[in-house]
């Protein structure tokens, strides 16, 4: 993306921030003392995995809304399994579809070698997040700082609270709103989408029997997700899905949307309008996109003496 419209998003996220009443407990500048050179061991990291498997962007953000809409953004994805323990990784939106688990502990080990039992995994997973939008050429917001980590996860939330792509618009907008976020952060943070893949067990449904669908956008579709065989062949979200841009939007326009949950925006209901707007402004798209990211990252965190910092990521203290 150009260097004015970044310059631009980033400024209007910080007036946008410092007009909110965010958590007061959270803060960009926590770690400035105790884990200085956070940010750029985060930034390093991401950058090479990014560049390893550039899918890798997108799957931390996914990553990070998951663990957010689940009991608050408290690292709560990243726990496993255990003989006492049943975390979220299994749960129906989660397993066989949340990835990425190994950088965020390539991440943790760089962190802990630098800062030890300093930087939670919660804020890890915020910072990636942020930086695998920008190096796929998104936008910047602030990243408040600060969370600690859950020694707790809930498989059932996990499995009621994440948003299904196959719900309706009327199921997304009260999904959303149960979390703080209204619809016009809903369908900013669905923008997500312009970046990333889709398995066919997910979108097969849509292709075979949604209506408000394009028709050669349809039969391309089928060609890789046959009606039964298949479930886990990927197709792309938009047709750039390693660029953070606004053709996700254009393609909800032209009925184009891959997830049943995804053109649910665009159809004739409460968020054309929206849509339409993004579709022809990506600098209107990413200063909501950033702005909504911000007000996710404030759902619910762990602080002051709730929670703990893990020294590994998968497991609690």
């Amino acid at each position: 993306m150009a260097f004015l419209p970044r310059v631009l998003v980033a400024f209007a996220v910080v007036l946008s921030l410092l007009a909110c009443n965010v958590h007061a407990q959270l803060s960009p500048a926590f770690y400035a003392q105790t884990c200085p050179n956070l940010r750029r061991i985060v930034r390093n990291e991401m950058a090479v995995a990014v560049g390893r498997e550039t899918r890798m962007g997108a799957s931390i953000l996914r990553m990070s809304f998951h663990d957010c809409f689940v009991n608050g953004c408290d690292g709560s994805i990243l726990l496993d399994d255990g003989p006492n323990f049943t975390g979220e990784k299994t749960a129906r939106p989660n397993q066989n579809s949340v990835r990425g688990f190994e950088v965020i502990d390539r991440i943790k080990a760089r962190v802990e070698a630098a800062c030890p039992s300093t930087v939670s995994c919660a804020d890890i997973l915020a910072l990636a997040a942020h930086d695998g939008v920008e190096l796929l050429g998104g936008p910047s917001w602030t990243v408040a700082l600060g969370r600690r980590d859950a020694r707790t996860a809930s498989l059932n939330n996990a499995n009621t609270q994440i948003p299904s792509p196959f719900a309706n618009l009327a199921n997304l907008i009260s999904m959303f709103a149960a979390k703080g976020l209204d619809a016009r952060d809903m369908t900013a943070l669905s923008g997500a989408h312009t970046i990333g893949f889709a398995r066919c067990t997910i979108f097969r449904s849509r292709i075979y029997n949604d209506t408000n669908i394009d028709a050669r956008f349809a039969a391309n579709s089928r060609a890789n997700c046959p009606v039964t065989g298949g479930d886990n062949n990927l197709q792309s979200l938009d047709r750039s899905p390693f660029r953070f841009d606004n053709d996700y939007y254009r393609n909800l326009v032209g009925s184009r949307g891959l997830l049943h949950s995804d053109q649910e925006l665009f159809n004739g209901g409460s968020q054309d309008t929206l849509v339409g707007t993004y579709s022809n402004n990506y600098l209107a798209f990413a200063n909501d996109f950033a702005a909504a990211m911000v007000k996710m990252g404030n759902i619910g965190p762990l602080t002051g003496a709730n929670g703990e910092i893990r020294r590994n990521c998968r497991v609690i203290n």
